[in-house]
């Protein structure tokens, strides 16, 4: 066994594609096309490649078509660090593991998380009795970027809201509220407030806001850059429209 390790070949430097790094090719089952990965196949045509059928893949160095395996049966070129049989997955050592429950893998290392059986994801243990639990929450799609959560390659998040995403912005799309602290942001947009007179015919013009931070209304001066909650003091706001009034 230890000569045959020996005689293993790497993948090569930029084998793969920009979604991993593989010695190999994966020959579709849908249309007997080769493709790096399914990803490139799904970007390139009309339909979705199952990576559970997958039955065949061509070496990048002799070219062999063989069945699916670690490494190349013909030049001994190894395929990936990584291979996962039941979803055909080639890739670096990235602490892969394949989970049961998902049905497919993940990004590791595995002790650092753990399946939540009715959300029916793997989570970071940081999230064990700390999230609330949704039932199949994964199978649906992320309100940002609408791809599906339980198969992205994108580690989803919980909000403070309770709400999934995968996407990276500083509040929940769906009920507005911030989803990270953003009080160090808020007190350096204090000062660019101050810094930034508006023009003449806006200085003496207020404005009703509606937080979405803390639900709060209050009325305040109109400034582009910003305008902040009198109550809980978050610029994460939005202008009413309401009312409009100059100070007298």
């Amino acid at each position: 066994m230890a000569a045959v390790a020996e005689e293993l070949r790497e993948p090569e430097r930029d084998g793969g594609c920009e979604h991993y790094r593989r010695g190999c090719l994966l020959r579709a089952p849908c249309c007997g096309k080769l493709y790096p990965c399914r990803l490139c196949h799904d970007g390139a045509e009309e339909h979705r490649l199952d990576r559970f059928r997958v039955a065949e893949v061509q070496c990048t160095r002799c070219r062999l078509l063989q069945k699916p395996q670690r490494c190349c049966e013909g030049c001994g070129s190894l395929f990936g660090e990584y291979y996962c049989d039941v979803c055909h997955l080639f890739d670096r050592d990235k602490k892969q593991y394949h989970c049961g429950e998902c049905g497919i893998c993940r990004i590791g290392p595995k002790d650092d998380f753990f399946h939540c059986a009715k959300c029916n994801l793997c989570l970071s243990l940081s999230l064990r009795g700390k999230h609330k639990c949704i039932e199949n929450v994964s199978r649906q799609d992320c309100p940002i970027c609408l791809e599906d959560i339980h198969t992205s390659r994108v580690e989803a998040r919980v909000l403070p809201c309770d709400t999934w995403e995968l996407g990276i912005g500083y509040r929940c799309p769906l009920c507005m509220h911030s989803a990270l602290d953003m009080r160090r942001y808020w007190r350096q947009l204090d000062d660019e407030v101050a810094q930034t007179p508006m023009p003449t015919e806006y200085q003496n013009m207020m404005v009703e806001i509606l937080c979405n931070d803390c639900n709060s209304r209050s009325t305040v001066q109109f400034h582009l850059l910003g305008m902040k909650c009198t109550n809980c003091e978050s610029y994460n706001t939005a202008q009413d429209g309401k009312s409009k009034q100059p100070v007298e």
